[in-house]
């Protein structure tokens, strides 16, 4: 009987262990076992919706190859919470690790301090676009404001219109007292670092719940 137990424990302690202890090669895709093992481990210790994190992973899962996303990371901008709340999960795919930042809504999509109660596609209505994106991988620096950004990509009808709209990941300091932007996605200058060096590349959901 102690048997029993003691190789019902080694079994459990390896199971919950095994993405911790699994092999990071960084750049190489994981396996779809492996993807699921993640989003079963983020779903558990994180407060992103669950709704949100399951379309982000089906959708990563049916088109990382053909969109040639990034094999390290994805990201789920929930924008059903508010403003103060860190909202930018970034998800490691190796590892299931999520890192939280804030990030800004667009200024006629939800109030100040609020969280988002209309999405937008039109250019000109400074609404957050909703859907899937993907981070371009080259910095840049807008002319006017000197916001530093990547590029951002609709990948599907609801957000076709995200570049000639020039919605952005981009830094502002107005993030940190829940100012809102354009539509774009607005981060803390601080946070520049982490987020770009992790996102370029990968796919990125914007889930208003609206």
């Amino acid at each position: 009987m102690k048997k029993l137990i003691l190789l019902t424990i080694t079994i459990f302690l390896f199971s919950t262990s095994s993405i911790a202890r699994t092999s990071y090669y960084k750049n190489a895709y994981v396996s779809v076992a492996h993807l699921h093992k993640v989003f079963e481990k983020v779903k558990r210790n994180s407060d992103v919706s669950e709704k949100a994190l399951a379309n982000t992973f089906a959708f990563y899962e049916k088109n990382r190859y053909r969109k040639r996303l990034s094999p390290d990371y994805i990201a789920v901008a929930d924008y059903t919470k508010v403003a103060l709340h860190k909202r930018l999960y970034i998800i490691n795919l190796h590892t299931g690790e999520v890192s939280r930042y804030l990030v800004a809504h667009g200024v006629n999509s939800g109030p100040k301090y609020g969280r988002v109660i209309s999405a937008g596609n039109l250019k000109g209505s400074l609404k957050t676009p909703t859907g899937f994106f993907k981070v371009g991988d080259k910095e840049g620096i807008t002319t006017k404001k000197r916001y530093k950004y990547l590029s951002i990509y609709g990948l599907e009808w609801e957000n076709k219109n995200a570049r000639e709209r020039q919605i952005l990941l981009h830094t502002a300091s107005y993030v940190s007292t829940a100012g809102r932007s354009y539509g774009c996605f607005a981060i803390e200058p601080k946070d520049k670092y982490q987020i770009f060096s992790k996102l370029k590349r990968a796919l990125l959901y914007s889930y208003t719940g609206v």
